[in-house]
């Protein structure tokens, strides 16, 4: 069930509070808020289907229709299979000048109360240049940090809260499922518990106290709310509704450089996302390969791998120094790092295996990762570069002599 307490509802117009309380205790809360949502949404354990039920029952009745037959599958690619199989899609209903389906009526219904949730809360404010501006230093640093300096409560939320969310879970998590599953569907997908940047959001403003949203809104966000805390994706037909379990692993790491606790899938020597039907996704860094890549890379196969960004996660995973030796890559040149002081750079010629004639440059990360290593990474650079120094250069679009001249690089 949510950790997100469904909160009574207030039967009175939708009004903006002139909440000016800023404070940096306050703003701390919104980080905690946050973090509640991100549990839902990476959480990997069976759902609480009476909840789910219960909620999209209430979703029904509210579009018009009666309650549906619930049709529960292990994951949401075997729920695709299943709406193609039994030919779901095909009772989409039309009337008048649209979609009159269930799916549609629900989403419709969604979509104007999250509008009006919006122009309450002055979300299009974000439009505003000195908005966008304030937006983009409070994804920058923490929520206390931003209130301290005076950044509006709005945009704070939204780097903080939307913006991290959806990095996380939508952009991350659902992109990845999707990767599993046919690009047509069928239906409209909801996607439950990786959704929760929708929820959070308008959560949030009414936690602080920011907003009193219209009571119908409050009902239908508690209702999006009760789903997105208790199940995975799901589809809506005018009888039949297809809901997913949620995942049975899911593991993910901090992104670097990010400080909105904004997280990706890795797992270091096993599935990093997996349903109880066997479908899964192995991940290094954010980045979907095959199985070998994590379960057993070798130089055979990175030097048949196509795929630029697999080849570089395989070898990432065996570690280049390793990889230098046993694929027999030569060295051309070698130089010291001028924008990074005790690091050297290393120019290497591709040998035979790769399908092409490439120069690989070897550098070290000039700002360290978030857990204080500096990471040694690969670049490909043109053929007719032969210095160190200069295919540096060319990865920044200058020339060596300028580069040369660098106190620091990032």
């Amino acid at each position: 069930m949510s950790t997100a307490p469904l909160r009574p509802v207030a039967a009175r117009r939708a009004t903006f509070t002139d909440n000016n309380d800023h404070s940096a205790e306050c703003m701390f809360g919104v980080g905690a808020v946050r973090d509640a949502w991100l549990g839902h949404g990476l959480r990997a354990w069976p759902s609480d289907r009476t909840t789910a039920e219960s909620a999209v029952e209430t979703l029904y009745r509210r579009s018009g229709f009666r309650e549906p037959e619930f049709v529960w599958v292990p994951s949401p690619p075997a729920g695709s299979d299943l709406i193609a199989v039994e030919g779901l899609a095909t009772t989409l209903s039309f009337a008048g000048d649209g979609v009159a389906c269930v799916s549609s009526r629900i989403a419709t219904m969604l979509s104007e109360s999250r509008r009006r949730m919006d122009t309450l809360i002055a979300r299009g404010r974000s439009d505003w240049p000195n908005e966008r501006r304030a937006i983009e230093t409070a994804r920058t640093q923490s929520p206390d940090d931003s209130a301290r300096v005076g950044i509006s409560p709005n945009a704070i939320i939204r780097a903080a809260v939307w913006d991290s969310l959806r990095t996380s879970l939508f952009d991350g998590v659902a992109a990845a499922i999707r990767t599993l599953m046919p690009a047509v569907v069928g239906g409209v997908t909801w996607y439950g518990q990786q959704e929760a940047h929708r929820v959070a959001f308008y959560d949030t403003y009414r936690r602080f106290g920011l907003a009193r949203f219209r009571s119908d809104d409050v009902e239908l966000l508690d209702l999006h709310t009760a789903v997105t805390g208790a199940t995975g994706w799901w589809w809506a037909f005018d009888n039949v509704c297809v809901m997913a379990e949620r995942p049975t692993a899911l593991h993910t790491e901090p992104i670097p450089g990010r400080v909105h606790n904004e997280r990706r899938l890795h797992h270091p020597d096993a599935p990093a996302l997996e349903f109880e039907d066997g479908h899964l996704l192995f991940v290094h860094h954010g980045t979907i390969v095959p199985d070998w890549v994590v379960l057993e890379p070798t130089v055979e196969r990175i030097a048949r791998e196509r795929n630029v960004e697999v080849r570089r996660c395989a070898i990432e995973r065996i570690g280049w120094d390793t990889y230098i030796d046993e694929a027999g890559l030569a060295l051309i040149d070698r130089a010291d790092d001028p924008g990074n002081v005790g690091h050297t750079l290393q120019l290497y010629v591709i040998s035979d295996g790769w399908g092409r004639s490439d120069h690989i440059l070897l550098a070290v990360n000039g700002s360290p990762e978030r857990d204080g290593r500096r990471r040694r990474y690969g670049i490909y650079v043109p053929t007719r570069i032969s210095s160190a120094l200069d295919a540096a250069a060319w990865t920044y679009g200058i020339n060596g002599t300028d580069y040369a001249r660098l106190v620091r690089r990032t």
